[in-house]
């Protein structure tokens, strides 16, 4: 059941001779989900009345819910030199809108409307409303020379089925493959489009193999009036025309068609729509449009907005159907426009003076301060691609139309009926026609849309590749890696990439993929990744170089400890870890694992820690390649500290004690010749003594050989200081011997020990 409200329509003059009415509906009780299951579209024609006073008012008149209106006026070819302006009043909320203006459609007729064909505003989408109010100004601020049988037209495009919500958007959906056939029952998903014999009931759409008269090409449904009227000569027809009789094909196309919600899957009601479809030749061109109104809609809406401009203009504007042949939503949802088959060249009713030789494809929406969405643009791309591709034509290429009509676009370009004009093959409504469509911010978009629907793939970048690692400009591998890429055309038009290795197809993705992998033989190669677009068009990355290495780094010298210079405690004796690395390809890292961590650089061979003496530690060091081979060497090494008291002593002397020698003790001499003398077995040593500015001279000698003359001189006190180390090849046993030179005015020397590492 359709919900039933009263409509009190009033006028009043405002103070400039504008027109304003009102309407406000009463809603009745019982209205639920339940009455919204299913609702046929209904119109409502209000008129507006002129009175005695000269003003015009409407009388109350029964209506229902609307949520699309326009004004109309009597005589298609009659402009409406004025503004109208409606705001409405919202079910959900019961606020008023703003004002909004209406903008003027084109003052033409459909080349099939009847004598009754009205002219009117671009039908305005206001979502679910139950009260309008309109204001009509004159140019010159009065009401006089208004158009006669002014009307305000409220549709409520009801609700045709709890699926029309459920329409897969196009724009993310890649069909086929290259090469396909892209009939019209093939080129969407199951259920949501049509093949040409059912597009509409048999009474509605032509026969494939019948006789058609070409007619006139109707108007553009969503421009400004011309600044003159009409030509007699454009009849969009002449010299434009097909020959008289044409057998409608769906030939395939170079590239697989989008999915498209066929006129059943957004409830079209084909009782408004009886006449045959009328056929051009072919698709030659095709033109972007804008169908104004609100962008706020939500895509769950969609169906309700293409039912109610299918309802505005057969019982508004009296057109035998809708004027596009698709219309594409900002979630990137496809939706079949005029009747007679998706895959036919099917005559439209979108761009004066051009429709014998072009599709229209209207974005819902007002794109003139917002740009369409990617969703969008990406539809309108494939569908573009996809009926262009029927004819073998290039969508990024231009194309000679002949001007059915003699008029001026809206940069001034003057056009005359039966001459030949250069188009892109993809173009706004404002390059044929003096309009503002497709928006200011749609129109600069359009050379995107030409890119993404030519091909080949735009933007394409080789992101990263997973399981390799570069050095300089070369990567290192194991076997299998993973190439990330992106670009800017979206994946619905892409058909496949490709990994390619040395040249080959290695691994392949779809259009959609970011990623794919291959497993390289061991060796050099290069790496790329090819993007197909669904053109059959190809761009290549630059190559990267890879080079498959499984061998593992070695250690050609093991990590080893040595005694260093420094400060010992008896937690933390000053040693040096050294070793060296290499790798048959190229070395990436060593690391220290154990008994700290760190990490190195692929040239570092030493660095300087602390052990703790007493104690055996493993020093685990990692070699790693930049292909992720990997090798691990784990030493174990003791430093021991040997004190004074364990030394072989000669001549004298003297023991001292503070907290700051090692055991709290230590020995002194400035004897000549008084020596101390420590034989272990181990591969590093250092002499550990205290400095002072007193601080005299010492020998060292190493089993036997007199090997440096040490200064303990110090500018500062310091204690435990690892004066003079000495590192083997290997571990042996060893004597060190110091011997006290007995230098004139300083010749003490005072040692706190020996340190080894065993």
């Amino acid at each position: 059941m359709r919900r039933r409200a009263w409509l009190t329509l009033g006028a009043v003059v405002l103070g400039g001779g504008g027109v304003v009415t009102y309407a406000v509906a009463s809603p009745s009780s019982g209205h639920g989900a339940g009455g919204q299951a299913r609702r046929p579209v209904k119109v409502y024609d209000l008129a507006l009345k002129g009175t005695t006073n000269g003003t015009r008012e409407l009388p109350r008149t029964g209506t229902g819910q609307f949520s699309l209106l326009g004004v109309s006026w009597t005589g298609a070819a009659k402009r409406l030199h004025g503004t109208a302006q409606v705001r409405t009043r919202s079910v959900e909320s019961g606020e008023w809108t703003a004002w909004h203006d209406l903008e003027a459609a084109d003052p033409l007729e459909d080349p099939e409307a009847g004598p009754d064909a009205r002219g009117a505003s671009e039908p305005l989408w206001v979502g679910p409303s139950d009260g309008v109010q309109v204001q009509v100004v004159h140019e010159d601020g009065s009401a006089a020379g208004l158009p006669k049988g002014l009307q305000v037209n409220l549709v409520d495009p009801g609700v045709a089925t709890a699926a029309e919500t459920e329409a897969e958007p196009a724009a993310f959906v890649a069909d086929g493959t290259p090469g396909d056939s892209a009939s019209p029952t093939d080129s969407a998903s199951p259920g949501d489009s049509v093949s040409p014999a059912d597009s509409a009931s048999p009474a509605d759409s032509a026969s494939p193999t019948g006789s058609v008269t070409p007619t006139d090409s109707g108007p553009a449904t969503d421009s400004a009036p011309p600044s003159a009227s009409p030509s007699p000569t454009g009849t969009d027809s002449a010299s434009a025309s097909p020959s008289a009789s044409i057998t409608p094909t769906a030939p395939p196309s170079t590239v697989p068609g989008p999915p498209i919600v066929s006129r059943a899957g957004w409830g079209a009601d084909e009782s408004l729509s009886p006449d045959p479809s009328d056929y051009n030749t072919d698709v030659k061109a095709v033109f972007v449009h804008h169908t104004d109104g609100t962008n706020d809609y939500t895509c769950a809406e969609s169906p309700a907005i293409v039912r109610g401009i299918y309802a505005y203009h057969t019982q508004t504007e009296h057109w035998n159907d809708i004027g596009y042949n698709f219309l594409v939503d900002k979630c990137g949802t496809i939706f079949e426009g005029r009747k007679g088959g998706v895959g036919l060249p099917v005559l439209g009713a979108h761009t004066y003076g051009w429709n014998r030789e072009s599709a229209g494809i209207a974005v819902l929406g007002d794109y003139t301060s917002a740009g369409a969405t990617d969703a969008a643009l990406t539809s309108i791309a494939r569908l573009a691609a996809w009926k262009l591709g029927q004819y073998g034509a290039d969508p990024a290429g231009t194309v000679k139309l002949t001007a059915g009509a003699t008029q001026t676009n809206y940069f001034g370009t003057s056009f005359t009926s039966g001459t030949a004009y250069t188009f892109n093959r993809i173009s706004g409504h404002r390059d044929g026609y003096n309009t503002q469509c497709p928006g200011n911010s749609l129109y600069p978009q359009l050379p995107t849309v030409r890119a993404w629907a030519a091909g080949p793939v735009q933007g394409l970048k080789l992101i990263s590749l997973s399981g390799a690692s570069p050095s300089g400009s070369t990567y290192y591998a194991r076997g299998a890696v993973t190439a990330k890429w992106s670009t800017t055309t979206p994946g619905a038009l892409i058909s496949t990439f490709e990994v390619l290795v040395d040249g080959k197809v290695a691994a392949t993705a779809s259009g959609t993929a970011t990623s794919a992998s291959a497993t390289l033989a061991a060796g050099s190669h290069t790496v790329a990744v090819r993007a197909v677009h669904q053109s059959g068009k190809t761009t290549t990355t630059a190559a990267l170089t890879v080079v498959t290495d499984t061998t593992a780094p070695t250690f050609t010298t093991a990590p080893k400890l040595s005694l260093r210079t420094g400060t010992v405690s008896t937690t933390a004796v000053p040693v040096t870890l050294g070793w060296k690395a290499a790798d048959n390809a190229a070395l990436k890292s060593a690391s220290l694992l154990s008994p700290t961590t760190a990490a190195f650089g692929p040239t570092t061979t030493s660095s300087s820690r602390t052990a703790k003496p007493g104690t055996a530690s493993t020093w685990s060091m990692k070699a790693s390649d930049y292909a992720g081979n990997t090798r691990t060497s784990s030493p174990s090494f003791t430093p021991v500290i040997l004190q004074e008291t364990s030394a072989a002593r000669s001549g004298s002397w003297t023991t001292r004690s503070s907290t700051s020698y090692l055991g709290g003790k230590s020995y002194s001499s400035g004897s000549k010749g008084a020596s101390l003398s420590w034989t272990f077995t181990g591969r590093s040593a250092s002499w550990v003594v205290s400095r002072a500015s007193t601080s005299g001279q010492a020998y060292v000698y190493v089993d036997g050989a007199k090997v440096a003359t040490v200064d303990l001189k110090s500018t500062t006190t310091s204690y435990r200081q690892a004066i003079w180390t000495r590192t083997w090849s290997s571990s042996a046993k060893h004597t060190v011997k110091v011997v006290v030179v007995g230098t004139s005015g300083r010749p003490t020397v005072t040692t706190d020990g020996l340190v080894y590492i065993k």
